[in-house]
C-alpha cells in the first residue's frame, strides 16, 4: 500500500482536530487530517447541533479565553458562509454553582450579565424553578457542532489540506527526524510533526505515539465517560411545534449538577436538552462504548425535570449518548513532546474554544521551541517527569 508523507498530520477530525487543521492549512502549512471513521462521527464527542457556548466561569481563565474564542467563532462563520451559533443566553444557579462569584468573574472580564433575584428570574423563565439567585448573560448560545467541524474542514481543504477517513492508527514511531504513522490496515503516512485530537481514544493511543517516558508520566489520568442527554418537550408551542426562547442553563445543588439547552435540529427544535453532568459510566477507552442510555440516569434526569422545569413536558421525546474526556481538575490538556503535541481540550467543556483550541495547537505544532508558547496557558501544560 503506497504511503503518504506531509509536513503535519493531526489525528482526529472532531472540533479540536478539525479546528488545528484549519489553522496549521491557513498559515500556509502541508496538513494532512486523519479520521478513523468520518468527521464529526457519532461515537465521538463532537457529533450532533447542540453544544453550549457560555462565558461563565469560576476561573478568570476559562472567561478569558472564551473572550478570545468569540471573534475565532465570528470569522469562521464568516469565512464559511454560514451560521453556527444561535444567541439563547444563559441562566446559571444553584448553591453550589455560586452563582455571585460567577457574576464576579463576568465583571472583572467586562462581560455583560445580570444577576437576578428568584423573583425577578421567575418572572422571566417561568419555566424554571430556580432556588437561589440567578446569573444572566445574554452572549450565551447554542453551537452546531457537527456544522463547525464540516465548516472547519472545508476551510482546511481550500487551503490545501488532505483529508483521510476510514484511516485508524494503530502506531507511530520515530522515523528519522519525523514520524511514520501506520495504520490498523497497513497504510503509512510519513510526517514531521503529529498533533493528536483523538477524544476519548486518546488514553488507549498514548502508549502508541512515540511520546517519551517523562511526558507520559506527567499527563494526568483521562477518565472517559459515556454521558446520554434526552430531549424534553416543550409544555407552550404553537402550531409549528416552536416555543418561546430558551435560555441555555446550568444548576449546580449539593445533589446534582444538570445542563440543558435548546436542542436544535437534532431533536426538531421541539424541546430542551438535559444532561446530568458527569452522569455517564466510566469507560477505560471510547472504543468500549455500547451507546446505550442507562435507565437509572434517564429516571434520574426525568425526575430533575419534573421538579426543577415544570415548563417542559418530564417525558424524553428522544435521547442520546457521548463521550466526556475528564482530567482530575477539569483542565484541559495542551502540550508538546519532540514532535508530537497533545491536545485533549476535554472534561465536557471544550467545544466552545473550538476555533481558539485550533489557534493554540498550531502554535504548539509550529513553534521551533514548545517550552516557549506564550499563547498556551500554563495550566494546560504536562508537568514532564525527568528520568
Amino acid at each position: 500500500m503506497p504511503s503518504l508523507q506531509s509536513q503535519y498530520v493531526v489525528i482526529g477530525a472532531g472540533l479540536a482536530g478539525s479546528a488545528a487543521a484549519w489553522q496549521l492549512a491557513a498559515r500556509g502549512h502541508e496538513v494532512t487530517l486523519l479520521e478513523q471513521a468520518t468527521p464529526a462521527h457519532r461515537g465521538g464527542s463532537s457529533h450532533g447541533s447542540a453544544r453550549i457556548l457560555r462565558y461563565a466561569y469560576h476561573e478568570h481563565l476559562y472567561t478569558r479565553l472564551m473572550v478570545r474564542a468569540r471573534p475565532l467563532w465570528n470569522e469562521l462563520e464568516r469565512s464559511a458562509g454560514r451560521t453556527l451559533i444561535t444567541p439563547t443566553g444563559a441562566v446559571d444557579f444553584g448553591a453550589q454553582r455560586q452563582p455571585e462569584h460567577l457574576a464576579e468573574v463576568l465583571g472583572d472580564l467586562g462581560v455583560d450579565h445580570e444577576l437576578l433575584s428568584v423573583q425577578q428570574a421567575t418572572e422571566r423563565w417561568p419555566g424554571f424553578r430556580f432556588d437561589t439567585p440567578v446569573l444572566w448573560h445574554p452572549d450565551a448560545g447554542v453551537i452546531h457542532a457537527e456544522a463547525a467541524v464540516e465548516a472547519m474542514i472545508e476551510l482546511a481543504v481550500a487551503h490545501g489540506a488532505h483529508l483521510e477517513t476510514g484511516w485508524r492508527l494503530a502506531s507511530a514511531v520515530r522515523d528519522g527526524a519525523g514520524y511514520r504513522l501506520v495504520s490498523t490496515d497497513g497504510a503509512v503516512v510519513a510526517a514531521e510533526r503529529v498533533v493528536v485530537c483523538a477524544g476519548g481514544w486518546l488514553p488507549e493511543l498514548l502508549a502508541s505515539l512515540a511520546l517519551p517516558q517523562g511526558f507520559l508520566a506527567g499527563m494526568p489520568s483521562l477518565s472517559v465517560r459515556q454521558e446520554q442527554a434526552y430531549h424534553f418537550p416543550y409544555r407552550d408551542q404553537d402550531a409549528d411545534g416552536a416555543a418561546a426562547s430558551w435560555p441555555t442553563f446550568i444548576h449546580k445543588s449539593e445533589r446534582i449538577q444538570v445542563y440543558g439547552l435548546p436542542g436544535g435540529a437534532d431533536a426538531g427544535f421541539g424541546g430542551q436538552k438535559v444532561a446530568e453532568f458527569n452522569g455517564g459510566k466510566l469507560l477505560p477507552s471510547a472504543s468500549q462504548q455500547d451507546q446505550v442510555v442507562d435507565p437509572v440516569n434517564r429516571r434520574r434526569v426525568t425526575a430533575y425535570v419534573r421538579e426543577h422545569i415544570p415548563g417542559l413536558e418530564p417525558e424524553p421525546y428522544a435521547e442520546t449518548t457521548c463521550l466526556f474526556t475528564n482530567t482530575p481538575d477539569e483542565n484541559f490538556v495542551l502540550d508538546r513532546a519532540d514532535g508530537v503535541t497533545v491536545v485533549s481540550p476535554c472534561s465536557g467543556h471544550g467545544a466552545k474554544f473550538a476555533p481558539l483550541i485550533g489557534v493554540l495547537a498550531a502554535d504548539l505544532a509550529s513553534a521551533a521551541d514548545a517550552s516557549d508558547v506564550p499563547t498556551v496557558p500554563a495550566e494546560f501544560r504536562v508537568a514532564v517527569e525527568s528520568s
